[in-house]
């Protein structure tokens, strides 16, 4: 419950524009406007859409984004200062910002003079006229401005006087807040206190921080500015942006809420509790992997593997974990691998009301450690241990026995040009005593032309395996010492409109594993529709 006490910290948001310039980032004018819905959903203060001039599709964004009603949250156009030798309102540039109905502008300016000599190449004065004419010129036409301090931190170690002088321009010009910018990612958090104070005392001008994490301090580094006096942290969401990142505002936001006293942050949305469901929406606009241990959010981030912690986390939760994982969303996850004890296997059999039969539980863990020393990995296939429990709790009844397979693969041509045709057959047996079946199935490759082959055969009896599909596929080389003749673990990841299963198959045939996966996922998805799975 927030305090009224708290001093609320502003949350900026430029995942949009600082963050598409990380390497292999790239969003669409959709995804972006998806983005800044999502944002103001959860309570974010302001969202940076991009500099109107660069290109297109930002152009368009701040046209499009008045369609949409937010909320809470206020759009920001970013751009720099007026180019050297031209007055602001002849700028295009300064244009661009007015025309983009942004009700907030954001001016990037240099402060280290050597940016200015050498970069710019322009003379100091010049400089400080150039921040002073954009921020009066976008004051002047009714917008906020805040001014970003690009390489504050560098500026002031190298020259604090004129670093000095670059803020008190932006404040004598009408900015509503001067963010301090590392921006090399370079600074060290002693380093960022020492400099916010001192310059804080000339200023009356309310101070924010843009950190970038070339160091790994982006966060410990936003932390110790607002500790000092900052408003209003700048990052991005999962710390995505160029080089090694920014700020991740996902952990920013956890840890002014959950882990320090007197600050509030999202308190217009549905703030924190939606965390875990935002950072994975960006990964998946953005089509990058989440990051498992990524902290608060991934998947790693509660879950537990040792038999000692599940031990201690049944009994007292905190013992084992910094917060309760549902407040950011998340969920406790405990994990089931060769290093597990009892406890793990009581706590994930829980659920089947099987936790009392000791002997059972003794028959789980010997049959995990037995299988994962043939390979299987089942922390990362937890629908495979779901059907293992099954099997020998005596409960499992296959819904289809398989009678054989072929697949093959053919190409026509010497040249090199041929594209492959793969064509696989199936003969199954459907609910172990019913009908056989016999289809046929072509596919891109040989786990495609099963899996369709399998759905030919398998769909008209149960329909809503139409509902399902293949998210993703991973190959491992387990005893690579082998040569081909090696085994290989292949992980099976599926969704349906209600949830994601992960299933595992191991096998010197790289085909056979994935049909050892891709029958797990199929049987986990009937099971789960008809409650039996949970």
């Amino acid at each position: 419950m927030t305090s009224s006490s708290a001093r609320s910290i502003q949350l900026y948001d430029t995942t949009l524009r600082d963050g598409s310039q990380g390497e292999g980032v790239n969003f669409s004018l959709q995804d972006k406007l998806l983005i800044t819905a999502k944002l103001d959903e959860l309570g974010f203060d302001f969202i940076e859409g991009g500099y109107p001039l660069s290109n297109e599709k930002d152009f368009e964004y701040f046209q499009r984004v008045q369609e949409l009603e937010l909320k809470h949250a206020l759009v920001c156009a970013f751009g720099m200062t007026r180019r050297k030798g031209i007055g602001a309102e002849q700028d295009t540039g300064m244009i661009a910002l007015r025309d983009s109905l942004a009700p907030v502008c954001t001016v990037v300016g240099k402060t280290w003079d050597l940016h200015v000599t050498e970069v710019l190449r322009v003379d100091l004065e010049e400089n400080l006229a150039m921040i002073r004419d954009s921020i009066a010129f976008l004051v002047a036409e009714g917008r906020r401005v805040f001014y970003d301090a690009e390489h504050f931190f560098d500026g002031y170690r190298a020259n604090p006087d004129y670093t000095l002088q670059t803020l008190l321009a932006a404040q004598e010009a009408g900015a509503e807040v001067i963010v301090c910018c590392d921006t090399n990612g370079g600074t060290l958090p002693e380093l960022i206190v020492a400099t916010l104070d001192a310059v804080r005392r000339d200023l009356s001008t309310p101070l924010g921080i843009h950190c970038h994490n070339d160091c790994e301090l982006a966060i410990a580094n936003s932390l110790a500015a607002v500790d000092h006096g900052a408003i209003q942290v700048q990052g991005t969401i999962n710390g995505i942006g160029e080089r090694c990142g920014n700020a991740d505002l996902i952990s920013v936001a956890s840890n002014l809420a959950l882990k320090k006293s007197g600050y509030s942050v999202l308190e217009h949305g549905s703030g924190l509790s939606h965390l875990t469901e935002l950072s994975r929406y960006v990964y998946e606009l953005a089509n990058m992997n989440f990051r498992n241990g990524q902290p608060f959010v991934g998947r790693s981030a509660f879950a537990h593997k040792g038999g000692m912690h599940v031990h201690a986390v049944n009994r007292i939760a905190h013992s084992y974990e910094h917060i309760n994982p549902e407040l950011v969303g998340n969920e406790r996850r405990v994990l089931v691998s060769e290093l597990s004890g009892r406890s793990n296997i009581v706590a994930k059999t829980t659920k089947y009301k099987l936790d009392h039969d000791q002997e059972l539980m003794t028959q789980i863990l010997a049959r995990v450690q037995e299988l994962e020393n043939e390979g299987y990995q089942f922390e990362a296939a937890e629908a495979s241990f779901d059907l293992l429990v099954k099997k020998l709790a005596h409960t499992y009844e296959p819904k289809f026995r398989r009678i054989h397979y072929r697949v093959n693969v053919d190409t026509h041509g010497t040249d090199g040009t041929a594209t492959p045709l793969t064509e696989a057959t199936v003969k199954l047996q459907i609910d172990g005593t019913g009908p056989e079946r016999y289809e046929v199935g072509e596919g891109d490759g040989p786990v495609n032309a099963l899996d369709n082959a399998l759905r030919k055969a398998l769909i008209p009896t149960y329909p809503n395996l139409g509902k399902m599909h293949l998210v993703d596929y991973k190959v491992r080389v387990i005893n690579s010492t082998e040569g081909t003749a090696a085994k290989v673990r292949v992980v099976i990841e599926s969704a349906d409109e209600h949830s994601v299963w992960s299933t595992v198959g191991v096998s010197e045939n790289i085909i056979e594993a994935s049909w050892l996966a891709l029958v797990d996922a199929l049987e986990y998805k009937l099971f789960k529709d008809e409650g039996e799975l949970h």
